[in-house]
């Protein structure tokens, strides 16, 4: 398969795992219409050839397994889609429904994050609904306060504005669920939530908790952190929020998914274990 080989992701959320096997842990998630390279082919694991698996390499350089059956690999498909208008969904959820009515037939139900091709010129015949187009080709319709703009590059270069939107866009994901590997509103682990709100802001940051060179984030001194910085901890990494808080997805007994906690003593919301864990803080300003 040659190397320049690229895909769609064609379902809602799509798993990627370490090993072609569904019985290895999540360990990133591709949300559709999401566009990967592709490396090629292997055989499942335990199923062998008659279930074909693909690995993948995404836009911020994660590597792993994916069904094929979960992508869409027609180039002609992947060239339309790159250039073509992409809108990204912005709420939890949202229906593509097949008529720009409430009681259309749902074709998609997308969650935050997903892709979509907008047709703005198509006349819905009604206010507030917006025709979009699938990674499959066919089209349909939603609410156009469902999407936002899909941004390549940072969406503005005013840090006060991109700071103030990466919270905003951390506490969209506020009492999701803890999911290893999620980074969706079906559950989210905690550097799905900080890749996705950077990402959501057109910037790609390293999508594991790790501290990793090449990438936009680079260190700076803890007294100098302001909201959207990053926070990074063994195994675990939040986004500052100010105030002495923080906003993180967290697996911990009582708290199950994404919930602020703070640095302060002070503060009723205050977690010792974490504030004497601190190893850095990251930042893609200054």
């Amino acid at each position: 398969m040659r190397g320049d080989m690229r895909a769609i992701a064609g379902k809602a959320v799509v798993s990627l795992r370490e090993r072609p096997s569904s019985g290895v842990a999540l360990d990133d998630e591709l949300l559709y219409g999401m566009v990967v390279e592709v490396a090629g082919e292997a055989a499942d694991e335990e199923e062998g050839e008659r279930v074909p698996w693909m690995e993948v390499r995404t836009p911020y350089r994660y590597t792993g397994y994916c069904r094929k059956e979960d992508l869409i690999l027609d180039r002609g498909r992947v060239a339309a889609w790159e250039a073509g208008e992409l809108c990204v969904v912005m709420q939890g959820f949202a229906d593509v429904l097949d008529q720009p009515r409430v009681q259309g037939v749902c074709l998609e139900s997308l969650a935050r994050g997903g892709r979509l091709l907008a047709h703005r010129d198509v006349d819905t015949g009604e206010g507030g609904w917006v025709c979009v187009e699938l990674a499959d080709g066919r089209r349909g319709y939603t609410k156009e306060k469902f999407l936002g703009p899909y941004y390549a590059a940072p969406f503005t270069e005013d840090e006060a504005l991109f700071r103030e939107r990466l919270v905003e866009m951390a506490r969209g994901y506020l009492g999701t669920q803890y999911r290893w590997g999620g980074k969706s509103a079906l559950g989210i682990d905690c550097s799905g939530l900080t890749s996705m709100c950077y990402m959501l802001c057109g910037v790609y940051i390293y999508r594991n908790a790790g501290y990793v060179d090449g990438f936009a984030v680079h260190e700076i001194p803890v007294a100098e952190k302001k909201p959207g910085d990053l926070l990074y901890f063994p195994g675990h990494i939040a986004m500052y929020i100010g105030d002495d808080r923080y906003i993180h997805s967290t697996g911990r007994n009582g708290d199950d998914g994404v919930v602020i906690n703070s640095l302060n003593p002070a503060h009723g919301d205050f977690r010792e274990d974490l504030l004497l864990k601190l190893e850095r803080v990251g930042s893609i300003f200054g």
